[in-house]
């Protein structure tokens, strides 16, 4: 077991970045478990481990995670890997966290069906973007379902429990809130996202508050 934790955030030194497409959004500073066991992704992550690099997660537009390269959505966000194991033969077990977001400009395909992309970096939501009095409640929702999640979580596994949630638990940024709410509700993957692409934190809260209101969470 090794448990790196990866800062950089920029693709490889020849400008490609490799892509995992995945039917899944990886947000900003979100935890996304992993099981790994095609021989080109394995591949892939132990060159990113080895460069103590990240890979891009990216939403499939259409195709399959497994077999030919799938066609991804235009905006994804990087992985870092913070800890990894490998229980069998052929199969990594992965524990990234989202690191900042980016647009494609461009794919392409290896020999092997892996992917890797030019990309242009979206601005990270600034820390100044604190939650407003319009949207506090979204706050506090948020920290009770974290807390509900977390407490029964250590209540069923105990010492084995571990937190889906990232620490430090940014209740006060409004870019954070959005994100974990994006994460947890139950709306498509192309609602993710949409979300995603929002660079505007405070907007993409609102959308977030609109629909708490909607369904009676607020």
């Amino acid at each position: 077991m090794a448990s790196p934790h990866l800062t950089l955030i920029h693709p490889q030194p020849n400008g490609w970045l490799p892509l995992f497409p995945l039917q899944t959004v990886l947000f900003p500073g979100g935890v996304l478990p992993l099981k790994v066991f095609e021989s080109r992704y394995i591949d892939m992550v132990r060159d990113c481990m080895k460069r103590e690099a990240p890979f891009g997660v990216v939403l499939i537009k259409s195709g399959q995670e497994v077999g030919s390269a799938a066609v991804p959505e235009s905006v994804g966000c990087l992985a870092h890997i913070t800890d990894w194991d490998m229980e069998q033969p052929g199969m990594l077990l992965l524990r990234t966290r989202g690191g900042e977001r980016f647009r494609i400009l461009e794919t392409r395909r290896l020999a092997n069906e892996q992917l890797e992309a030019r990309i242009d970096m979206i601005a990270a939501d600034a820390p100044t973007r604190t939650v407003s009095d319009a949207h506090v409640g979204c706050a506090k929702a948020l920290k009770t379902v974290i807390d509900t999640i977390e407490e029964q979580g250590r209540a069923e596994q105990g010492k084995e429990f571990i937190s889906p949630f990232a620490t430090p638990l940014q209740f006060d940024q409004s870019g954070w809130v959005a994100n974990r709410w994006s994460e947890i509700l139950p709306i498509p993957q192309k609602a993710r996202q949409k979300l995603l692409e929002l660079e505007d934190a405070p907007g993409r809260l609102a959308i977030i508050h609109q629909y708490l209101q909607q369904h009676k969470i607020l």
